[in-house]
């Protein structure tokens, strides 16, 4: 019996994984795709924006009862199995990870007996922000290493570069993203970096915009299921050291907000911008009801870098309401609530 293939997709907050999928679904080339969109916070973005470049909207699964790899059991398996029900008509099925996701127990999940017979994973694609890497922003090791050099308390690895190292670990693939905001010289010494996290013989690739093959993307047929010991995880590593209490995301928030003031997109960035500036956020997007304009705008960003955009009209069926998520550490919900709506 062949079995369907699986890509994950994974990379940090704002990397590009959506940018990337929605890409491919309008040029699948013929594939019948179908897509499962695991998102950490209440307001499925992801999973709309991805709706929108989808023939069949039925081929869309969004789960957004926390990070998968922590809901493997209750969330994951009963998906699968549901799409299994239908595989005649699938020929590839994509997993979007929420971006603070581990890789690894998702990938243990598919030797789970009623599944591996019928499934196997294609290949695990990282998506790096090359301009994050570049400036810092994310989990720039060498940047870290100096700042630990001249800080004695910082004498550990924080749990958002080792969710990095582990999902560089278990690629079979990096799509390294923005890179055409690099100047070449940084974009080398950023590769450089992440190259040297990779296991032997994984490619890099570029992708500006999420245009990157479905052909490179797609058929690398990893089976990475049956590889699971050459695929380094701080997690499993914890907890074969008896600590148990390890949650890699008991520490970030997410949250939503609503936004009743009257603004205007650039105003809301100046606003988000300024807020990203003042508190440990690593990630906002979300949706903006324009005044006078039938279609709704996408508003996210990573750090300081925010960009909005027009992605389709407003539905009769749906409210017109402008509403970010808002997604970091140790965040004053309050005050950022009522900042976004001074």
């Amino acid at each position: 019996m062949k079995k369907v293939p699986v890509t994950i997709v994974t990379g940090f907050l704002g990397s590009g994984k959506t940018t990337l999928i929605s890409h491919l679904l309008r040029n699948n080339q013929g594939r019948r795709l179908a897509v499962v969109v695991n998102e950490f916070g209440a307001m499925g973005i992801d999973g709309e924006l991805i709706k929108s470049c989808c023939e069949n909207e039925e081929d869309i699964v969004e789960l957004n009862n926390g990070c998968l790899c922590c809901t493997v059991q209750e969330e994951f398996l009963p998906v699968m199995l549901e799409l299994m029900e239908r595989k005649e008509n699938i020929d590839h099925i994509i997993i979007e990870t929420s971006g603070l996701a581990l890789p690894k127990p998702l990938l243990h999940a598919f030797n789970w007996p009623d599944l591996k017979p019928q499934i196997t994973v294609d290949a695990v694609v990282t998506v790096v922000d090359a301009v994050g890497q570049a400036t810092g922003e994310i989990c720039n090791r060498e940047l870290v290493q100096a700042q630990r050099l001249s800080d004695d308390s910082l004498d550990h690895e924080t749990p958002i570069e080792e969710l990095f190292e582990d999902q560089l670990s278990c690629a079979d693939l990096v799509v390294m993203t923005k890179s055409d905001l690099l100047s070449a010289e940084a974009f080398e010494q950023v590769k450089g970096i992440v190259s040297n996290q990779l296991r032997t013989g994984v490619k890099v690739i570029t992708a500006s915009k999420g245009q990157a093959d479905p052909g490179v993307l797609l058929g690398i047929g990893a089976a990475a299921e049956d590889d699971l010991d050459n695929r380094h995880s701080h997690h499993e590593e914890d907890h074969a050291n008896g600590h148990d209490h390890h949650h890699h995301d008991e520490d970030i928030q997410s949250f939503v907000v609503d936004i009743t003031v009257p603004h205007t997109p650039e105003s809301l960035t100046e606003k988000c911008i300024a807020l990203v500036g003042q508190h440990e956020i690593y990630r906002i997007k979300g949706f903006i009801d324009v005044p006078g304009k039938p279609m709704r705008m996408v508003l996210q960003g990573v750090s300081q870098r925010f960009e909005h955009y027009f992605d389709r009209p407003w539905k009769a069926s749906e409210e017109r309401k402008t509403a970010l998520v808002v997604i970091g550490h140790d965040l004053d919900e309050a005050a950022i609530t009522q900042s976004l709506n001074n």
